[in-house]
Parts: structure tokens; sequence; C-alpha cells
């Protein structure tokens, strides 16, 4: 009855879904506004015989949505779709699945593992180092370590409660994954070519060493479908260890009596277990044993693009770069640090499995 009396009325589920449709349908006209922006260009040139390069719309769909935000800034009827983004991400690679057999996924999947608890170890232990170096509030680098080490922002997140992070750590640690994102974006793509990568090594990396997971599919996509399946891959691998470095950490403050004292660990890391893993081994097992027609793995990888485009177009919608003024110099400097010798580290590794032949 009291919450009945006192309590916030829940609005009703018509009225929250209608509340979404504004933030919906600007990351659809961005999103589409990069595809008509490549596919237009591709025209021009063919039609005027100029080579022109291949930009995908992936890096026109965040370039919109950063200059919208940015410059414009996105109105509060916008926000609550646009924050969906995230949502359309998971769907984009739980879809994805059809486009991997299980056999694949368990070869890729071990040569993943392998390289992913390489980057695991470093990147713990060099965001720990350079935080302590520089002097940061010691769970301001943890959730850096564990944010970096994992993917993105999701990680900090799960964190927050588990280690009791101050909100000052967890906003500085967010902004900090973020703006090296977005960087990231442009980076990434240009040392790749310049590296003579092949799709797949180039998407291992990216899959490796970019923290979200958002950014890091993007910038697969920028350089092919291809890189863009590998990066997922990589990325998805990581995401699965989440509840294992999140559990460590909590274990670690709570037995300096600053953390949350864990008692299920096994119910604890299901809780934090990214769900949307399975629903992407669902998909390939399924495909792998012929459950979809050619015409149905054609129109659910179709679907998968879809989803992708509303995920990119919010990727820049949610990007705020003057954030940046907010950060600090030591914060930024451990971060851009820790990920440049991440990104440094893992091109090595990637670099040196493909030239053997490993991968």
């Amino acid at each position: 009855m009291s919450a009945t009396l006192g309590g916030p009325r829940e609005a009703p589920l018509t009225e929250r879904a209608a509340a979404l449709l504004p933030g919906l349908g600007l990351l659809l006209a961005v999103g589409y506004a990069g595809k008509l922006t490549e596919q237009g260009l591709t025209a021009w040139g063919k039609s005027h015989h100029v080579v022109l390069p291949n930009i995908e719309y992936v890096l026109w769909a965040i370039l919109y949505g950063l200059v919208i935000t940015n410059l414009v800034g996105v109105p509060r009827i916008f926000r609550a779709g646009v924050a969906t983004y995230e949502f359309w991400l998971k769907l984009g690679i739980v879809l994805l699945g059809v486009r991997f057999l299980l056999g694949d996924v368990l070869r890729l999947g071990g040569a993943s593992l392998v390289l992913v608890a390489l980057e695991l170890a470093l990147s713990i232990g060099i965001m720990t180092w350079l935080g302590t170096r520089f002097g940061l509030r010691p769970k301001l680098v943890s959730l850096l370590a564990i944010g970096s080490s994992i993917c993105g922002v999701s990680a900090i997140i799960a964190a927050r409660g588990a280690i009791r992070a101050e909100d000052e750590d967890v906003s500085l640690a967010i902004a900090a994954i973020l703006l090296l994102g977005a960087v990231s974006l442009v980076l990434f793509p240009v040392v790749g070519h310049l590296a003579g990568m092949s799709d797949h090594a180039y998407g291992l990396w990216a899959g490796l060493a970019i923290d979200n997971t958002a950014e890091a599919t993007a910038a697969g996509a920028m350089v092919s479908e291809e890189a863009a399946r590998y990066a997922v891959l990589a990325k998805t691998t990581r995401n699965a260890t989440i509840g294992f470095v999140v559990l460590g950490y909590a274990l670690y403050w709570a037995a300096r009596g600053e953390g949350v004292r864990v008692g299920n660990k096994a119910a604890f890391l299901w809780a934090k277990f990214p769900k949307f893993v399975l629903g992407f081994l669902a998909i390939s097992l399924l495909a792998t044993f012929g459950a979809f027609s050619k015409a149905d793995s054609a129109n659910l990888a179709a679907l998968s693009r879809w989803a992708f485009l509303l995920t990119f177009a919010g990727v820049g919608l949610s990007t705020d770069l003057r954030k940046l003024q907010a950060l600090g110099w030591r914060p930024l400097a451990v971060a851009t640090g820790g990920m440049a010798g991440i990104a440094v580290l893992t091109f090595a590794f990637v670099w040196t499995a493909d030239w053997s032949g490993w991968l």
C-alpha cells in the first residue's frame, strides 16, 4: 500500500515505449545518413571516374553523431532512445552468430582465448603500475584496470557496486574509456592499413585492444565486414571473463573491509556474465546444424547490420568530447599511457601469431 500511496508511480509500458521513439528515430536518421553518404560518394566517384577512399558508413554515422552531440547537443527528449544503442549492439552480435559455424568459433575462440589471457594480465598490470606511479586513488586505479582489461564502461559499471567505488571515480574512469575509445576509431584503421594487416589479424587486434564493445566492432567494420566479425569474436571472448575479473577485485577489496562480501561465488559469476554471449553461441549452434536456410541466414545477417547501424550512430551521439576538461591530467595520462601500451603489445602478439601461421 505504501508503494501505491507514497512511492513513485511506474509509467505504463506503452508510455515508456513511446518515450524511446524520438531517440530511436534519431539513431535511425543518423545511421542511415551515414549509409547514404557512403553510397553517394561511391556513386559520385564511379560516375566521374574518380578513385575515392572507401570510407564505410560506420565512420560517417559516428562523425555525424559526434557533430550533433558536441556542436548542438542532444535534447532530453531524444536521450532515452539514444541510450538503447547498447541493446542494438548486443542484438547485432547475437544475430552475427549466424555467420559463424561452431567449429569456427571454437577454433578462433581458442586462439583468441590465449591472446585474451595475455591481454587481461597486461592490462591489469600496466594500469595498476601506472595508476600507482601517478598517485591515483586506489579504487580509481582498480576501475581503470577493470575497464581496460574487459569491456570498458560495462565492466566499470559491473564493478562499481562490488568494490564500493565512489561516484567521482566511476565518472572519471568512464570518461577516460569513452574518450580514448573515440580516438581508437581514428587510429586503429590507419595503423592496420599502414602495417598491411589482414582482415583476420586486424579484427583480432581491434577486439583485443579496444575497450568498449561498440567501438571495437565499429573499428573492425571501418576496415571490412570480415574484420568486424573477428573483432566481435575476440571482444566477446574478453567480455565472457567479466565475472571472474570483477569477482577477483570484489574479494580483494572485501578482504580490506572496503568491498562487498561475496557469499555464493557461482551466483555472483552468473549475475555478472554477459548473457548476449550465450545468444551468440546459440545462433552459431543452430547455424552449424543447418537450422537456417540460405535466405534465413541472409536475412539474419541483414538484421545484424541494421542493428549495428543504430549502434554506430549511438556511439557518436553518446560521445561528449567536452568531458575531457573534467578528467584532469593524471587520470587521462594513466589511461592514455596504459591503453597505448596495451595496443602496442597486443599488436605485437597478433602480428607474431599471424606471421607464424597460428591464427
